[in-house]
């Protein structure tokens, strides 16, 4: 009779450092979770408030259109994600500043949509397509780092 070792083997020990293999899902999970976490944002206020999320672009107007969320929301998923690696690299201590400086880029993120946008309405709905990839991607990306 032949035992499985898979299945006995003792389950791993709590703060063990995560296989890259499992960092990369988590942290590509993160970047996809906050993309689409603005997508539906923007369904919600745009096809189904029915909002018109215009905003100031050079001497004109231009509309948010949907492709324009989805490509930046996984623009800064993969900035975000570039960011935490190279505070990985540059210490021990990414865990611990991950939080502060990624909150710190979305405070500044929100200069756009604040100023950019028409009217008020529509500045709100822009910075909350911010906030959702941010409260998304924060805590996600978090998650995925080694604990100190």
């Amino acid at each position: 009779m032949t035992v499985d070792t898979a299945v006995t083997r003792a389950p791993a020990a709590a703060g063990r450092v995560p296989s890259r293999t499992r960092v990369r899902v988590l942290r590509a999970g993160a970047v996809l979770g906050a993309t689409a976490a603005a997508t539906t944002s923007w369904v919600l206020n745009v096809p189904i408030a029915g909002a018109d999320l215009v905003v100031r672009s050079g001497t004109g107007t231009a509309e948010v259109e949907p492709a324009a969320v989805l490509l930046t929301a996984l623009g800064a998923g993969l900035a975000a994600w570039a960011l935490l690696a190279i505070l990985e690299r540059a210490g021990p201590r990414a865990r611990r500043a991950w939080p502060a400086v990624a909150v710190g880029v979305l405070a500044l993120s929100l200069a756009g949509p604040l100023t950019a946008g028409i009217d008020w309405p529509t500045r709100l709905a822009l910075a909350g397509l911010h906030l959702s990839v941010g409260v998304v991607l924060i805590p996600a990306l978090w998650r995925s780092t080694r604990r100190c």
